[in-house]
């Protein structure tokens, strides 16, 4: 179990703060060692999805308002954690008309105003029904590392990403790269689900033809009782393999192993 000065004083101040993470939602493996770093990945918007993903273990239903007193909350848990290096990631909120962007902003603008030299990495939802408003607001508080999670190949979205569309998440990186000049775009996908090598090749071609430059690969691990199983399980040395095969398309920025979550080590500026 996780443990030690560092990770309980991160703890603490989640905690005291009403903070989510998406660390524990989605009973991330890295806890542990990432809290420990003094880092975490929060989760705004609150903590019911409205969307069931089979690979994920966050809740589904019917989500609360968007909190008005969240940024001021974020801002203070970064301000005692004497963060250098957030990134934040959200829900889907289908339900919201702007699909939860203007909060997004929100945030960062507040945590902005209190620490003017943190950096940001934003990991979003695909903004399904609006996209074109998402990225105008979310312009306004550049700069920022621009992420968003293929997650896995075509085929098997019907399966473990029914509420997504392969495509759209596509052209959701391709106008971030297009409309946020001189931005990193970001993204990940999971191994173990059936794919095969051919798709995944597929994947990392068509996120480098929309200008992704930066890419986690991981092995899946069932979340819960009731998400998808494992169907096998990568050895190390061939997420090496495909790390390779990352640079080799010409990703900038690549981590390749069992464990890797998209927001895994976001703080580093190179991983070769």
């Amino acid at each position: 179990m996780p443990a030690g000065r560092d990770f309980n004083h991160t703890d603490s101040i989640l905690k005291s703060l009403g903070i989510e993470t998406i660390c524990t939602n989605a009973n991330c493996p890295n806890r542990g060692q990432c809290w420990s770093r003094g880092t975490a990945t929060v989760l705004i918007l609150g903590n019911i999805c409205t969307r069931n993903c089979k690979f994920c273990s966050v809740a589904k239903g019917k989500p609360q308002p968007p909190a008005p007193a969240e940024p001021e909350r974020l801002a203070q848990m970064a301000k005692e954690l004497d963060l250098k290096y957030l990134v934040i990631t959200s829900v889907d909120r289908d339900d919201l008309a702007d699909g939860g962007a203007g909060h997004f902003r929100n945030c960062i603008r507040e945590i902005r105003e209190q620490l003017p030299d943190i950096k940001f990495e934003i990991l979003t939802p695909d903004f399904r029904d609006c996209q074109g408003q998402a990225i105008e607001i979310l312009q306004d508080v550049l700069p920022f590392v621009f992420a968003h999670n293929i997650e896995t190949v075509p085929s098997l979205y019907p399966v473990a990403r029914s509420g997504g569309d392969y495509n759209l998440s596509l052209n959701l990186l391709k106008m971030a790269k297009l409309k946020f000049n001189g931005t990193q775009t970001k993204s990940s996908i999971m191994l173990g689900l059936g794919e095969t090598d051919d798709e995944i090749k597929d994947v990392l071609e068509d996120l480098r033809s929309v200008g992704c430059d930066r890419i986690t690969i991981g092995q899946y691990l069932k979340p819960s009782k009731d998400s998808l199983d494992v169907v096998e399980y990568i050895r190390p040395e061939k997420f090496d393999w495909w790390k390779q095969k990352a640079v080799q398309v010409g990703f900038s920025w690549v981590i390749s192993e069992p464990f890797a979550r998209s927001s895994y080590f976001a703080e580093q500026q190179s991983t070769f």
